[in-house]
């Protein structure tokens, strides 16, 4: 099944890369054109100033400007289209190391780590090799904050049922979804500020002043002008006419300069972006939905014409761009007076359409975040969606659960079963024999249930819960705290989370290990008593078989789990299986020896 995926994704690259080697051909076939046009110039003047005829000139001027403006858009053309293939290749060559290797040309999420955070720190959420680095495929940075927003706390149940439909049906769009990729790609290298910095220029006004007379005498300028030279062509005698009106309409847009430039210095430099974008909303506008939530993002960009309005302003800021090529700013400045005739239509537009934009590109983000998590159940079709449980009581029950970051040939899975119910799980075993590992597995796919993503499991059944976790317990000398004070801040904030909010989950690997035995074992005792008296639920990993006779106090809240190993001539055989009651076999004794430490013979 998962070859069959790869292979599916290596033919969509093989056929990318043959598509993108077409179109630069066709690009540097026009790009010669180009070349030879501008020789043609060379040669037309050469004529104009041997046979001394201004007019030869001037026609050929006029067509060969024409027809390398022309040559210039279809070479930029297939440009575009050979950019689309490159970055569709990528884009499935992506989705194979990612499967085979967990490396990804997307951002792993690093910026939104945070130690203090109730669980994304211990179960490896954001960073290298996280579940952030393994599911995100969100190329701009409001995509990027959309999915971790998801991460970062359970969504209730309202949004998962249909955020889970929305992620099925994507997932049955693979085409749609790598086309979105592709056309996205560009944002991984776009400055963060480019699209806030838009923003705020849109709801800026120029203030250009004669702007209304300037923008009546656009319109007719070029006829002006063109009547101007066909009479100054049958009687000579007026010929400085021309030039005179010329030389004023040059004036003009020199002395808006400072207008134009400030435009530009927003503006000019995303219009390509934007025009990018623009066929980002038709893509969402065009596709046929049929959930509910798809549909409702769909509509909000079709009821404000988004594509149609963000192509109009593109085109307009390109257009404004075209100054940047000397020869053809110089013959439209003369004709059109263009630079502030495109200025004036981008301020008109801004005008027009002075409703925020921000929200159409965060309905982007939304289903950059939708594509995401439609990922997995696309490359992982053996993954499946969790039901969402509103009882009273806890539930937290899987069968074939497996940790997701861990390759498909070494993860082992395991069944948990929590119906309903308030209890605290204690969970011994051997060092090694994957305690820790059962606890991040459990919460990982928690964590992508309550955001509406399919988990590593053959079924899985979970209520709204928040995780706390209490693993990965450091110290720190910039904050002069040690790691017993880390462990007791740990603590408060578990006891004060589960004081004042709904339904907490607690997973605690090994606890208080910054202090002696004695006061190890007394303290856990009391925070597991004092947690039981809070109705607390949760799960508590720890070598200490003490801990686990808790079971006997508490019959009816506490349970006892293992995780053993099996001793066979000297060698250590791990299962990682889990198992009721306590574990019986420990193998601290046996590491030692293996690096040379006999436990006996030091006694």
């Amino acid at each position: 099944m998962q070859q069959d995926i790869i292979n599916d994704y290596e033919q969509r690259a093989a056929m990318a890369g043959l598509e993108a080697g077409k179109y630069k051909k066709l690009a540097n076939t026009y790009s010669l054109l180009r070349l030879s046009i501008f020789a043609l110039i060379v040669v037309a003047i050469y004529i104009a100033v041997q046979f001394d005829n201004f007019s030869i000139v001037a026609a050929a001027f006029v067509v060969l400007v024409f027809a390398f403006a022309w040559l210039v858009a279809r070479q930029s053309k297939y440009e575009r289209q050979k950019q689309y293939f490159d970055d569709l290749q990528k884009v499935n060559l992506n989705e194979i190391d990612n499967i085979q290797t967990r490396a990804s040309i997307y951002n792993d999420g690093n910026r939104f780590a945070s130690e203090k955070h109730y669980y994304t720190a211990d179960l490896d959420i954001f960073g290298n090799a996280s579940l952030y680095q393994l599911v995100n495929r969100t190329a701009t940075s409001t995509g990027n904050n959309k999915l971790a927003q998801w991460f970062d706390k359970p969504s209730p149940k309202e949004v998962i049922l249909p955020r889970q439909a929305a992620v099925q049906e994507i997932a049955t769009k693979n085409n749609w979804k790598l086309d979105i990729q592709t056309r996205l790609l560009f944002a991984l290298k776009q400055d963060a500020n480019q699209l806030p910095n838009l923003f705020k220029y849109l709801h800026m006004s120029l203030n250009m002043p004669g702007e209304k007379w300037l923008d009546r005498y656009t319109k007719i300028a070029p006829y002006l002008f063109t009547g101007l030279l066909v009479l100054a062509w049958f009687f000579p005698v007026v010929k400085l006419v021309p030039i005179l009106v010329g030389i004023i309409n040059m004036g003009l847009v020199f002395s808006k300069a400072a207008y134009i430039t400030k435009a530009d210095l927003i503006a000019g430099k995303i219009g390509n972006t934007l025009a990018n974008y623009a066929d980002v909303f038709e893509r969402i506008e065009e596709e046929k939905w049929q959930t509910v939530y798809n549909s409702d993002l769909a509509q909000q960009l079709e009821a404000r014409q988004t594509s149609n309005k963000i192509k109009e302003l593109a085109s307009l800021i390109n257009k404004l761009n075209y100054h940047l090529n000397m020869i053809i700013a110089f013959v439209l400045n003369l004709f059109f007076l263009w630079d502030i005739r495109q200025v004036i239509a981008i301020e008109n537009w801004k005008r027009q359409n002075n409703e925020s934009l921000e929200a159409a590109f965060e309905v982007i983000a939304e289903f950059e975040a939708l594509l995401s998590l439609a990922g997995l159940a696309i490359n992982y079709p053996e993954w499946n969606f969790p039901q969402i449980d509103d009882r009273q009581g806890y539930t937290l029950t899987a069968q074939g659960m497996a940790h997701p970051l861990i390759d498909t040939n070494k993860r082992i899975a395991n069944d948990y079963e929590l119906d309903d119910a308030f209890k605290i799980d204690i969970i011994t075993g051997s060092n090694m024999a994957g305690k820790s590992t059962f606890l991040r597995t459990i919460g990982i796919n928690t964590v992508l249930a309550l955001c509406g993503a399919p988990v590593c499991a053959k079924s899985m059944q979970v209520s709204v819960i928040t995780i706390i976790s209490y693993m990965r317990i450091k110290d720190s000398l910039n904050e002069s705290t040690s790691t017993f004070k880390a462990e007791l801040d740990r603590l408060q904030m578990l006891l004060a989370a589960v004081q004042n909010e709904p339904k907490i989950f607690f997973l605690i690997d090994e606890m208080l290990r910054g202090t002696n035995s004695v006061d190890k074992y007394l303290g856990s005792k009391a925070v597991i008593e004092q947690l039981i008296a809070k109705k607390a639920v949760g799960m508590v990993a720890t070598h200490d078989l003490q801990i686990a006779q808790l079971e006997t106090k508490y019959p009816d809240y506490v349970r006892n789990f293992y995780f053993d190993i099996q001793v066979k001539d000297g060698e250590m055989l791990f299962d990682y299986k889990i198992k009721h009651g306590e574990c019986k076999t420990f193998n601290a004794s046996l590491l030692l020896k293996q690096i040379g430490i006999n436990v006996e013979a030091g006694e």
